[in-house]
């Protein structure tokens, strides 16, 4: 009979940062006792990793692969904390066949993600995880991933930097031309950022909330109250145009928005598109990066 309790088995994570089961396993060699388990795991080698798991990621990639036989894409974010990194082909390795794992498994979640098997690998995605830290010596973490079935396309930028994949209903994806239009559009939603596929799309508190700024900026303008309700109107449109894609001036193209892009190669091709939806990712963003100043820091060891 085990001489611990789950909790003791979560305390013990919190402690270290080392996944559950290699928190139970120290926990049955030491027999309950905490400290004696802390002492297992840095023996092994696991304890370090929790070490580096403090430290900034903010750098790493973006992949985003497609299975065409499986109609199946995905596009994942890992993160290390340099640049280098991202060129070290231990760590792309990893990264690629996270995709994979994400592509052939179908994981819920990250939480997921990590307690599962790891394609092409005996071990769990976390075990492998904790591994490249170690011996890489960085902190890396699985931030994010997104998985698509489907007619796609992916795209990625950068050399990893942003990572692509659309959607569409079509029956002309085995048309030449189509690729190379799936291809305009993954390149449009990677240089445009839009933040929704169609206005529809826009949450209605967002819209609301643009309204009421357009309004009050109309009305510092000096516009009376029908002027300013007609001015917000057009200006809702100019709103939609930068954050819908659909809506959006096609970047080859200004002349048409990418509906119209849409519409016009379907019509080429015989057959109809329809875009449904699409995955951005953009490596790092919306993490607060680390802003070393080195000349500070060689004065602060200097004093």
């Amino acid at each position: 009979m085990a001489s611990f309790t789950a909790k003791d088995v979560q305390a013990l994570r919190q402690r270290t940062g080392v996944g559950m089961m290699d928190c139970k396993k120290a926990l049955t060699e030491a027999n309950g006792d905490t400290e004696k388990a802390i002492e297992l795991l840095r023996e092994k080698g696991l304890a370090a990793a929790a070490k580096k798991a403090g430290r900034i990621a903010a750098e790493g990639l973006v992949v985003s692969v497609i299975d065409p036989d499986k109609k199946v894409g995905a596009v994942v974010e890992v993160n290390a904390e340099t640049d280098f990194v991202a060129k070290n082909k231990e760590f792309v390795a990893f990264v690629d066949a996270v995709a994979k794992t994400v592509l052939e498994s179908n994981p819920a979640d990250v939480e997921a993600l990590n307690t599962t098997k790891l394609a092409g690998s005996d071990e769990t995605v976390e075990e492998a995880l904790r591994e490249k830290i170690l011996t890489i010596g960085e902190n890396i973490k699985i931030r994010r991933f997104a998985r698509l079935e489907g007619d796609l396309v992916s795209y990625v930028h950068g050399e990893g930097k942003i990572g692509v994949m659309v959607k569409f209903d079509t029956d002309v994806a085995d048309k030449e031309g189509f690729a190379a239009y799936g291809k305009d559009v993954a390149m449009q939603i990677a240089a445009a950022a839009p933040q929704y596929l169609n206005k529809e799309n826009v949450p209605a508190e967002n819209l609301e909330k643009e309204k009421e700024i357009l309004t009050v900026q109309a009305m510092n303008e000096g516009k009376p109250a029908n002027i300013a309700e007609k001015m917000v109107a057009g200006r809702i449109n100019k709103f939609y145009k930068e954050v819908c894609l659909v809506e959006q001036p096609f970047v080859k193209d200004s002349d048409m928005s990418v509906a119209q892009y849409t519409e016009k190669t379907a019509k080429e091709l015989g057959g109809s598109i329809k875009i449904v939806d699409f995955v951005r990712f953009e490596k790092g963003e919306g993490i607060e990066k680390r802003n070393d100043n080195f000349a500070d820091e060689v004065a602060g060891m200097i004093k």
